[in-house]
């Protein structure tokens, strides 16, 4: 009997591939999506997409497989199409997946932003970027704050980090930090998180962007999308901020899809131009000319504080610095280094001597000598606490926006470091939100 239905395998990171299934294909009669596949976020494979979000055409839910099991999976369900759906992904290695899907004889098809972008009845303002780790966070705050001097009411709605249970995920709204503890986040989410609820603008997020924009309108007068992992804008802006980063001069064009972010852009800020050589600030900003003349350039520093008073030259530090950033992101060096080499401090390699998933993590990544910021689980939250505790070193500089001794036992002195976004000469970030200030 010929089949009726177009079978469908989404290859994604538990984030956009949940939001493309939600819009495009979950009320589709035409498609049946036989799996999701993950990648990129550990402890997220080998569970099930539930019923209760995917609605009555999947009774049972949809099963999420590891992508290394792609040319299986598509033998298995009789694959027609391959939608790829997650981000940071450099143009090659895209192409290797999207060869690795062809060689199947299925079809390899990318979301367009018409199909998976919201609709809302608020203002909304999107902040992106070409790459993990290029400064959206304090950007961010600042855009946030200046709405508030304004007079408006900002809430922010963040790029899906569903790592545990999505149908209590669903929708999920956080107004002060003990709303975090009961939700039980990763640090990757309190990252993220803090620093909103902080300064008083809630925070929405979840699995279900549909129903979290519906409740995001009703709390606030403008929309923040606060997109992470330098992903498409889940809903659709009035302004599209997208950030480069001179610390990786050409990959604003060799990046999926922050190229596309790029070409979108209504303004582009060139970031971390205080720390960053003057010949790569020059190569990105004709990068961005060429790649979308229309787009207003701004020019921003994120500059860097110690909450000490005391001199640390000379002393041994462990750095921790924000773990997306080093892994996916592929730095090797974060906000953290640069304040402690501009402080005189020594950075001790804390390589050798981490423990369980952190140091998988190590031997997967190539990061610096530096700890990526990773608790994803209990354990892992753990192996973090042992692999500070076995550094040898006087000081831990804590380069992440969670205070991470309320999480894990530090047994040595620590140090925080801040970073804020800084305009640079005109235009300036208030200028690009006009249209909605």
């Amino acid at each position: 009997m010929e089949r009726t239905s177009r079978r469908v395998l989404i290859i994604g990171a538990a984030g956009r591939d949940f939001h493309d299934f939600n819009t495009r294909f979950r009320d589709d009669p035409t498609v049946e999506v036989v799996a999701f596949t993950a990648t990129q976020i550990p402890f997220i494979d080998d569970r099930t997409y539930p019923a209760s979000i995917a609605g009555e055409r999947y009774p049972d839910g949809i099963p999420i497989h590891p992508e290394d099991e792609l040319e299986r999976l598509v033998a298995e369900f009789d694959v027609d199409e391959v939608v790829f759906a997650y981000s940071d992904v450099a143009h090659v290695d895209l192409m290797h997946i999207a060869s690795r899907v062809l060689a199947t004889g299925a079809s390899f098809t990318l979301s367009g932003p018409r199909q998976i972008m919201l609709e809302s009845s608020k203002p909304v303002v999107a902040v992106t970027a070409v790459r993990t780790g290029v400064g959206k966070s304090p950007t961010s705050r600042k855009v946030c704050a200046l709405l508030r001097e304004a007079g408006r009411s900002p809430v922010v709605i963040r790029h899906p980090m569903p790592y545990g249970d999505l149908a209590a995920q669903r929708v999920q709204l956080f107004r002060r930090r003990d709303d975090l503890v009961a939700a039980d986040v990763t640090i990757e989410e309190r990252e993220e998180y803090e620093h909103h609820l902080d300064a008083g603008t809630p925070v929405m997020a979840g699995v279900d962007y549909e129903a979290i924009l519906r409740v995001a309108e009703d709390i606030g007068d403008v929309i923040v999308f606060d997109g992470g992992n330098n992903d498409l804008p889940l809903i659709r802006p009035d302004v599209h901020i997208v950030l480069v980063d001179p610390h990786r001069a050409g990959h604003e064009t060799t990046y999926h899809p922050g190229e596309a972010n790029l070409r979108m852009a209504d303004a582009v800020i060139v970031t971390k131009v205080d720390t960053a050589d003057p010949y790569a600030v020059a190569e990105v900003r004709a990068s961005v000319h060429l790649a979308n003349p229309r787009a207003m350039v701004v020019t921003a520093a994120l500059t860097t504080s110690l909450d000490t008073d005391r001199s640390i030259a000379g002393t041994r530090v462990l750095v921790i610095e924000d773990g997306p950033t080093l892994t996916h992101g592929s730095m090797k060096y974060g906000a953290g280094v640069l304040a402690a080499q501009a402080a005189g401090a020594i950075v001790v390699d804390p390589r050798d001597v981490a423990v369980g998933s952190i140091r998988d993590t190590f031997e997967r990544y190539d990061v610096g000598p530096l700890l990526p910021a990773l608790g994803y689980s209990a354990g892992q939250l753990a192996e973090l606490s042992k692999t500070i505790a076995a550094v040898d070193c006087d000081l831990v500089l804590v380069a992440t926006p969670v205070d991470l001794t309320k999480l894990i036992s530090i047994d040595k002195p620590t140090v925080r470091v801040g970073y804020d976004y800084e305009d640079v000469g005109s235009p300036t970030l208030r200028d690009v939100l006009v249209p909605v200030l």
